[in-house]
This record gives structure tokens, C-alpha cells and sequence, in this order.
């Protein structure tokens, strides 16, 4: 049954995602970028409001009272990353418009990327590290003054559940220089939607959204790791059972 619903629900974003992109791409000239990031983000509430019923995964999210007040009010959001489902999700839950840091290959992919291209976000050529961050940091601070809200994992990729991948620092190195406080969020998506697997099981996805760290004075390691210690220990609360004893 799991297999079965999986196979329904790709094929579900396959055939949606095609006319939506589309529409996307031609309507892009007359739109301004708030209004192409919730076009597009109504395909993503789509495909994880399908994942609802087609897949039996459901959303309980905490901590909405943690997330800055204000149209302009920034924020660096730094998320565990266990799947794809996330992926789809923060832009369907949360209230202000993303920007997420990519890798600029995701742009070539067939109508998911090419509508992303014409969404304001980071995409970075990662094999130029130094310009990478430059562009981060440029784009960032620019994304975050009109109240966009820079999303990032940490990890960099996709970790199985119950393992911790290696934090890494550039999300906290964008706090610190443009003043924005962090949000840590923990997700536990893997429960229902394991790394790299094709077949999704049911059940709830847990997002606990962790309280605002300043960012003002701050060095970026130091930051990170009391990033990396709340999500971690969060994600022991949230799903003890892929975690060993002590």
C-alpha cells in the first residue's frame, strides 16, 4: 500500500508541477517577485497538502510564537534536513516569503527549476567558495531588509534519521553580518519520508521552531554550535526512538 501510495503521489507532482510552472514562466514578466514566490508556493502547498491525503504524512508544528513580528522583522531560519518534505513545507507553513541558498545546477531541472529561476532567491556556483559567500552575504542582507526570510540547512544534504551531519558555519556567518537573529527549527521528516527512499509511510512530521539568538556580537562557530546543540537536543525530544539510550 505504501509503494502504491508513493507511485500516486509522484505522479501527482509530476503532472501538476508541469502546468504550473508553465504558468509561472508567462505570467513572471507582469508579476513582482512577492507575488512569483506565492505563486509558486501554492504548488508546493499543493504537492504537501497531497502528501496529506495521498500519503497519510500530516504537519504538527510549535513554536510559531518564536518567529519574528513585522513585514520587514528578518531572520536567518537554519533547519535540520532529513528530507525533501521540508523542503516543501517551510514555504507552505511559513507566513513570510523565503529565500532559500541553492546550488545553481537545480536551475537546469525541467520546469521545477525554471520556475524557480524566475523566484528571487541565492543560487551559488559552490565550486567558487569565496564568491559563494559574497553573493550570499550581498544577497542576503538585500532579500532580508524587504522581509525575506533566508532559509538554510546547516548540513548541507539530506541526514538519516537519528544522525547528526556537520554543521556548518555560513548561515550564522550571514547572521553575524547582517545582524539578523537565527531561527532553529527541528523537523522530523524522516520518520515518514527516509533519505534518498521512494516509498513515504504515514504518520505526523513533527516542526518545533526554537526561540529568536541574537546574532549582534556573536562569532559564527560559536553561534552555530549553540544552534547545532538546541536542534539536536530537539530533535532527541521529538523523536526519541531513532536516537540511542543516554
Amino acid at each position: 500500500m505504501n509503494l502504491l501510495r508513493s507511485i500516486l503521489h509522484t505522479l501527482f507532482m509530476a503532472v501538476t508541477v508541469v502546468p504550473w510552472a508553465l504558468a509561472v514562466l508567462i505570467a513572471a514578466p507582469f508579476l513582482n517577485s512577492t507575488q512569483i514566490y506565492w505563486m509558486c508556493a501554492r504548488w508546493l502547498k499543493l504537492a504537501v497538502d497531497g502528501g496529506t491525503v495521498i500519503l497519510g504524512i500530516k504537519n504538527h508544528v510549535i513554536g510559531f510564537e518564536n518567529l519574528p513580528v513585522g513585514t520587514t522583522a528578518p531572520a536567518v531560519l537554519l533547519v535540520k534536513h532529513q528530507s525533501t518534505w521540508e523542503t516543501f513545507c517551510m514555504p507552505a507553513l511559513m507566513p513570510h516569503p523565503l529565500a532559500y541558498v541553492f546550488k545553481k545546477e537545480l536551475l537546469y531541472v525541467p520546469f521545477f527549476g525554471w520556475a524557480m529561476g524566475r523566484m528571487d532567491m541565492i543560487h551559488i556556483d559552490r565550486s567558487k567558495r569565496a564568491q559563494a559567500f559574497n553573493k550570499v552575504v550581498e544577497q542576503g542582507q538585500r532579500l532580508l531588509n524587504q522581509g525575506t526570510w533566508v532559509i538554510m540547512f546547516p548540513e548541507g544534504t539530506r541526514i538519516p534519521r537519528g544522525q547528526k551531519g556537520n554543521y556548518k558555519s555560513g548561515g550564522t556567518r550571514l547572521a553575524v553580518e547582517t545582524g539578523a537573529p537565527v531561527i532553529p527549527i527541528a523537523v522530523s521528516s524522516a520518520k515518514c519520508w527516509p533519505r534518498k527512499a521512494f516509498i513515504k509511510k504515514p504518520g505526523t512530521v513533527e516542526f518545533s521552531i526554537g526561540k529568536p539568538i541574537p546574532s549582534a556580537g556573536r562569532e559564527p562557530d560559536e553561534l552555530m554550535r549553540e544552534v547545532e546543540a538546541w536542534i539536536e537536543a530537539e530533535m532527541r525530544r521529538l523523536d526519541p526512538g531513532a536516537y540511542p539510550q543516554g
